[in-house]
This record gives structure tokens, C-alpha cells and sequence, in this order.
């Protein structure tokens, strides 16, 4: 496959039980816009280029289990953020609806569930 960059994008499809919920709730977190909604899906667009996150309806979506569990349903991927300031990181992720994660396997990342159940980090800057 050859890499060609004129006129593509990029992105990732995450199932949710209420996609346009959970769009708005990344949309808060990362700053990012709305670029597109209809029934069953809502589009998050990136402001500094063609990245999008698509949010789809799941009728039938079990949350994923971290740390996994035998047998229950593993994250399939999760996402990075790098912060500056990870307490107030974390305060206003869970203002907006996240929830800590009680296991924590890092000093500097905090394992956080989205209002839908998928566990993303919140990755402090150390300057390296």
C-alpha cells in the first residue's frame, strides 16, 4: 500500500450505546468540533488537520473491562492524552463525566472510563 496524503484522512470508529453523548464528551475534552452528526453516528473532527473520531451506535455495546478480566470483554485499544497538569487533567475529565479508574498502574498516567465505559489515560508531560 502506497502512502499518499493528498485528499485523505485518517481516523478511528468507536462504538458507544449513545454516540452523540459520548462525541460531545470528547468534544469538551479535547476542544475538538462537531464536524458531523446524524442518527447513529456523530463525527469529531480534529482542528489541526484531517483526523476524525467516529462515534457509532452500538444497540447491543458491553463496556469493556480494565484491567482485563478472563473471559469479559478487553479494551481492543484506548486513547493518550498528554497533559501538562494531570490533578486538574483529571478534575475536569471527571467534571465531565469520566470516572477513575481504581486500578492505577503509574505514577505519572492516570487510567480514567469515558461516560460509555472505555478506559483512555491521561498521560503527564515530563518534559521527556
Amino acid at each position: 500500500m502506497r502512502s499518499r496524503t493528498n485528499g485523505m484522512w485518517w481516523g478511528t470508529a468507536i462504538e458507544a450505546p449513545e454516540p452523540a453523548a459520548l462525541a460531545r464528551f470528547y468534544s469538551e475534552l479535547l476542544g475538538w468540533p462537531i464536524g458531523h452528526e446524524e442518527p447513529g453516528t456523530t463525527i469529531l473532527a480534529a482542528p489541526e488537520g484531517p483526523i476524525y473520531v467516529v462515534f457509532q451506535q452500538a444497540s447491543d455495546y458491553r463496556a469493556p473491562v480494565w484491567p482485563p478480566v478472563e473471559g469479559a470483554q478487553r479494551p481492543m485499544m484506548h486513547f493518550d492524552f498528554q497533559v501538562g497538569d494531570l490533578d486538574s487533567a483529571v478534575a475536569e475529565a471527571v467534571a465531565l463525566g469520566a470516572t477513575v479508574a481504581a486500578h492505577q498502574p503509574q505514577d505519572n498516567v492516570r487510567v480514567l472510563f469515558d461516560p460509555a465505559g472505555h478506559p483512555f489515560c491521561l498521560c503527564r508531560d515530563d518534559g521527556h
